[in-house]
C-alpha cells in the first residue's frame, strides 16, 4: 500500500467492531484506542481491518473478560489526551510504562517487554550502536516515544531528527536523508524483512534504560479505572496461564516478547 494512503487511513477516526462472539452481546462495552501505524504490534491494513500483536492480544483479553470491543484508530501525538478527554477507555499500541506517563495515566501490567535498537542502511560506515558510533550522523526517532527520550539522554552527540510515525522515518532512511534510526528491536527486526526494509541492517540493541524506557508496554488507562485495570491485569494473566498469549506470540515472533 503507498506510504502516503497508509497515512490518510491511520489519521481517519474509523472505527472498527469487534464481537467477542454472539454470546457476549450483552457483556460490558469497552472502546480501545490504537495507532494503526507500528508494524508488527498494530496495523491499519488497506480494507480498513486492524491487524498485529497489539490487536490480536487486545481481543484475545476482550474475549477473556467477555466483554464487546470496539476499535478506533488514534494518531500517536494525540493518544493520552484523546484517552483522558474519553474518546476510548484503552489505548493499547506498545506504550511504554514509564513515570512520566504515569503522571497523566494509569496502567495494566505489562503484556510484552523488548529493547530498543539501531538500525543504519547496509553500506554506512556506521559500526557501532553508541553515543561515539553515532558520533554527528542523524539519528530518526518516532516523536513522543520512548525510543526518542533514549536518544535525546543517550545519543547526544548524534542530531535527533523526529518523526509524527515510524513509516516516515523508515522512508527517509530508505531514501538517505538519515543515517540511522532508533526503534523497538522487534518493529526493526521485522521491517528489515520486507522489500521496504531491504535498505538496511540491524546494527545492535541498546541497554534498556529502566527510567527512559519503563516496566515494558501496558495498556493505558484514564486515572482512577481501577475496575477497568484490574480487569485487564486479570485477562493478562489468564492468557499467559491458558496458552492464548504463546498462541499470538508465536505467530509473530520466534522468542518469548513477554521479557523478563
Amino acid at each position: 500500500m503507498p506510504i502516503a494512503k497508509r497515512f490518510t487511513m491511520a489519521a481517519a477516526a474509523a472505527v472498527f467492531a469487534l464481537t467477542a462472539s454472539t454470546a457476549l452481546a450483552a457483556g460490558e462495552k469497552i472502546t480501545i484506542g490504537t495507532e494503526g501505524a507500528y508494524p508488527p504490534f498494530n496495523v491499519l491494513e488497506a480494507d480498513g481491518s486492524l491487524t498485529g500483536f497489539d490487536i490480536d492480544i487486545a481481543k484475545a483479553l476482550c474475549v477473556e473478560m467477555k466483554a464487546e470491543c470496539t476499535f478506533v484508530t488514534q494518531d500517536w501525538d494525540g493518544a493520552i489526551p484523546a484517552l483522558i478527554a474519553k474518546k476510548y477507555d484503552a489505548f493499547i499500541a506498545s506504550m511504554s510504562i514509564t513515570a512520566e506517563r504515569k503522571q497523566q495515566v494509569d496502567f495494566s501490567e505489562k503484556y510484552y517487554n523488548t529493547p530498543p535498537a539501531i538500525a543504519v542502511p547496509k553500506d554506512s560506515p556506521i559500526t557501532e550502536a553508541t553515543e561515539a558510533g553515532l558520533d554527528g550522523k542523524t539519528l530518526g526517532a518516532q516523536s513522543s516515544t520512548t525510543h526518542s527520550n533514549y536518544a535525546e539522554a543517550h545519543m547526544k552527540k548524534a542530531e535527533l531528527k523526529l518523526y509524527p510515525t515510524s513509516d516516515e522515518y523508515k522512508l527517509d532512511i530508505a531514501n538517505g536523508r538519515i543515517d540511522a534510526v532508533i526503534d523497538d528491536v522487534v518493529v526493526l527486526s521485522e521491517w528489515l524483512k520486507t522489500t521496504d526494509g531491504d535498505c538496511c541492517k540491524l546494527l545492535g540493541t541498546l541497554p534498556i534504560d529502566p527510567v527512559i524506557n519503563g516496566e515494558g508496554a501496558g495498556i493505558a488507562l484514564r486515572k482512577g479505572d481501577n475496575d477497568l485495570r484490574e480487569k485487564f491485569n486479570t485477562a493478562i494473566k489468564a492468557i499467559r496461564a491458558n496458552g492464548k498469549y504463546k498462541e499470538i506470540n508465536d505467530k509473530y515472533f520466534s522468542f518469548d516478547v513477554y521479557g523478563g
